[in-house]
């Protein structure tokens, strides 16, 4: 009988027929593009709605301990997965191989609908309205086509959308030429995370110290008696709850801002040695970046008072919870560097959202052209160019959607409805290591999950935790997401209907 997830299945392992992808990344550009994928905006960002959440220096600093680790522990179990199956599409193999098409479907689908194309978008703007700093013109308030609301065309989203252009052309002419962008914007924006450290410490404020860390400030809050304020949903009542639940609300912020490290796994037909640098790129990258997100944090607390008020006329006086805008990173640099720190700090920003979109460009691109391969997407997104080796058509799909959720206005509040469904795939592909541990006992396995069974059932416990959390208290967030992953389901049998999975033709990357 025949079987379309079968041959999916054999078609994925057939032999090479095609031009194969240029092993181009080395040992330090697969960890850039770790690195590079994680670091956004979000740290300069995130820590004042989390520390208007948790109210107490401990918890905050506790809730990107807790971050830390899942990601740690994610990071390490894919490793396995990584060494096992290097080939390009990463996670959306590790499905597919571990739990069936379908599942790895639902994952390309709502990874190219909104968390790829929706965070590029976001990061873009970001980069748009960041740039507006230094070129007044550039601004999202600047309309140069204005149909209504958010949405149409404006100075800061056509930015992005010319970046978005410029490093998809790029990445179009080869991955070593990505791999070489991705490098030096990464280091450069380590170096940043590493000057806020650095000129933190000098900034360091005592009035903030000792409002933060001394005679008990710090653990101020932290017990497990003391209940925190939480409002259910956007319009919800407010309810009280205990400390673990605040922690798992307000994982939000940190979650997303240590996100896209699996990025890597997607380019995993282009990494040498793919078997040893795929898991050492994983540890290595999520490790520093989460060592920096943790410094950050604590430079923060150093140098303004966690609480404030929103109308104090002084940054220390708005502290951290109320600083301008949420940008606490730019709040610390003002205290460093009076009248300059705001620039100082745009700049460090434009360095790290330009490295972001091009590392999930890059990464991005290679999830469709598996999703091609096997007769999910469209088939011309499954060619890799004959002259650069790289799937520019895909490249060029995601460029178009991307630059689309630009003009929308919308991917803000895109990215807000996946959190869930992205912490729900993580926690998917974890379940796929166990399963396939069970049915491929004998599969080739260079490198094994450090801690296994223990630490990859921890992830799948604690993120399910965080999830159950989420969907009690931040319903806004969940359920929409949960329901553009369900939309997937019918297009996914539609997509085999049509006969995409039966009459394509074959693409190997060699």
């Amino acid at each position: 009988m025949y079987s379309p997830d079968a041959q999916i299945s054999s078609q994925a392992s057939a032999p090479a027929s095609g031009p194969g992808f240029v092993k181009g990344l080395g040992l330090f550009s697969a960890t850039a593009i770790v690195m590079g994928s994680m670091i956004g905006s979000g740290i300069f960002i995130v820590p004042a709605e989390m520390s208007r959440g948790v109210g107490s220096p401990a918890l905050l600093i506790f809730a990107w301990l807790v971050t830390a680790a899942m990601t740690l522990i994610g990071a390490l179990s894919y490793g396995e997965l990584a060494a096992m199956m290097p080939k390009a599409g990463g996670q959306y193999v590790y499905l597919r191989e571990g739990l069936g098409p379908l599942w790895g479907f639902l994952y390309g689908w709502t990874l190219f609908l909104v968390i790829q194309s929706g965070t590029i978008a976001a990061v873009g703007v970001a980069f748009g309205k960041f740039l507006g700093v230094f070129v007044p013109a550039v601004s999202q308030n600047h309309w140069l086509w204005h149909p209504a609301g958010n949405v149409g065309l404006n100075t800061a989203n056509l930015a992005a959308i010319v970046v978005l252009t410029l490093l998809t052309a790029l990445n179009s002419l080869g991955v070593k030429l990505g791999a070489l962008i991705q490098n030096v914007f990464t280091s450069a924006k380590i170096a940043a995370l590493a000057l806020i450290v650095v000129f933190g410490m000098v900034a360091r404020n005592a009035a903030a110290i000792a409002a933060n860390f001394s005679g008990g400030a710090f653990w101020h809050g932290a017990g497990w008696t003391t209940l925190h304020p939480v409002q259910v949903g956007s319009t919800g009542p407010t309810v009280l709850v205990g400390l673990l639940t605040i922690v798992g609300v307000v994982q939000v912020g940190s979650l997303f801002s240590s996100d896209a490290w699996n990025n890597v796994t997607f380019t995993a037909g282009e990494i040498q040695n793919p078997k040893r640098n795929l898991p050492l790129s994983l540890a290595i990258g999520t490790g520093v970046v989460l060592l920096l997100y943790v410094a950050c944090n604590f430079i923060y607390l150093a140098v303004l008072p966690l609480h404030g008020a929103p109308d104090a006329g002084t940054i220390l006086g708005r502290g951290i919870q109320f600083a301008r805008e949420d940008r606490v990173a730019t709040a610390v640099m003002e205290q460093a560097f009076a009248g300059y720190g705001a620039r100082i700090m745009a700049l460090a920003i434009l360095i790290s959202t330009f490295g972001c979109a091009n590392g999930m460009l890059l990464a991005g691109a290679r999830v469709y052209y598996a999703m091609s391969r096997d007769g999910l997407f469209f088939q011309a997104a499954g060619r890799l160019s004959a002259k650069s080796k790289t799937p520019v058509v895909s490249l060029w799909v995601q460029w178009a959607w991307t630059c689309l959720l630009c003009l929308s206005g919308s991917y803000g509040q895109l990215l807000d409805y996946v959190i869930f469904a992205v912490l729900l795939f993580y926690i998917l592909t974890i379940v796929a290591l166990f399963v396939l541990r069970r049915t491929k006992p004998n599969a080739e396995r260079p490198y094994r999950a450090i801690g296994y069974p223990v630490l990859p059932a921890m992830y799948i416990v604690m993120a399910a935790c965080i999830s159950v959390v989420l969907l009690r208290y931040k319903p806004q967030y969940t359920w929409p997401g949960l329901l553009l992953v369900l939309i997937g389901v019918p297009v996914y049998f539609s997509w085999r209907a049509f006969g995409r999975t039966q009459n394509r033709e074959v693409f190997e990357e060699g």
